[in-house]
Parts: structure tokens; sequence; C-alpha cells
């Protein structure tokens, strides 16, 4: 969604791999429209789309499902309502599980990689990973709208730091590649 800090993300996977890019940008703008960038691993190129998350630019995401090989969803973990996990009233965390659920349910999406990022974790204000899932993955996964079984993971992240930047990109070049059967990779 909005204000999530995937652009910021985008920085810091851009910093970390492309020799030409040292320094991530931290001051960022709202996305509107894409970011694109493609970075060199070991074993595979991987392009990077940052999409905009306001409420206006989510129907264009589907234009980009099709040729997806995994799903990063990055969530504020500071900013989810009044952080009471257990009830129904969770501002944000409930607006990003319907969102969520409607990506997932989305035919072009069956089978590929989720990776929920639970951003901001640099802040003392965060919600802990562990809650996240029982508030968020646990209802997308098991409520009523629930997708099929998929290869998921959610990892605690600060874009702003770096802290777990590099081990969101580990998971979703291990993912990407395990799954190369389901989704051939597509030459650039």
């Amino acid at each position: 969604l909005d204000n999530a800090g995937k652009t910021t993300f985008h920085e810091q996977v851009k910093a970390l791999f492309l020799p030409d890019n040292p320094e991530p940008k931290l001051k960022t703008v709202p996305t509107v429209g894409q970011n694109v960038s493609t970075i060199t691993l070991p074993d595979m190129y991987l392009k990077i789309w940052d999409v905009g998350g306001q409420l206006s630019l989510r129907k264009l995401w589907q234009s980009y499902y099709a040729s997806c090989h995994a799903i990063v969803f990055i969530i504020d973990s500071t900013d989810i309502g009044d952080a009471n996990l257990e009830h129904d009233s969770t501002g944000r965390l409930d607006e990003c599980r319907l969102v969520l659920e409607d990506v997932l349910q989305n035919s072009e999406t069956e089978g590929v990689p989720l990776l929920i990022l639970a951003n901001k974790q640099d802040r003392e204000d965060c919600v802990e990973v562990v809650r996240i899932k029982e508030g968020l993955v646990k209802k997308v996964f098991e409520g009523e709208k629930a997708s099929s079984i998929r290869d998921s993971r959610v990892l605690p992240v600060s874009a702003l730091t770096g802290t777990g930047v590099r081990e969101a990109v580990d998971w979703v070049r291990s993912r990407v590649k395990w799954n190369k059967e389901s989704r051939p990779p597509v030459m650039r």
C-alpha cells in the first residue's frame, strides 16, 4: 500500500546489488506508475518492479501478474490502526488483508511465491512479525476467501536502515529459481 516503504526498499536493493548505485536515495516521493531496475545475481538477473500503492493505482497491478515470478508485498508495521489484532478493527492491516486477498485471488498469481515484508521494524512503535502473521497472514490463508496453498514467508525489514533487505532478496532468488518449472524465466 502507499507509504509502506516500497520505493525505499527498492533503493536499498539497488544500493546492495548495483555497483553504480552505492548510496540509497532514502528521501522518496510517492510512486506514480513504476520504478524498474534489474540486478545481477550469481545465477540470474532479477528485474524488480516497484509499483505505486495508492488506491487509484492498484487496478494497474494486475497488468504485471502474468509475467511476475514472485510477489513482494510490503506493509508498514507501524500503521495498523489500533494494533489490536484479535479484533476486526485493525486499520491499515485490515486494508492490507483485503488488498492481498484480491491480489492472490487473481488466477495469474496462482503458484507465484509470496514474500510479505513487515517494514519499519527499526521503529519502537512497530508491531512484531509474529503478531502480523497472526493478524494478516492467517486471515488471508485461512479465511473464507482463502487462496490456494503457496510458497510464502513473512520477514522483518527496515527499508530505511537496510536491515533484512539482503535476506529478502535471497529468499526471492531461491524461490524464483526453485519455481522455474511452473514459471519459466523470461529472457530480458
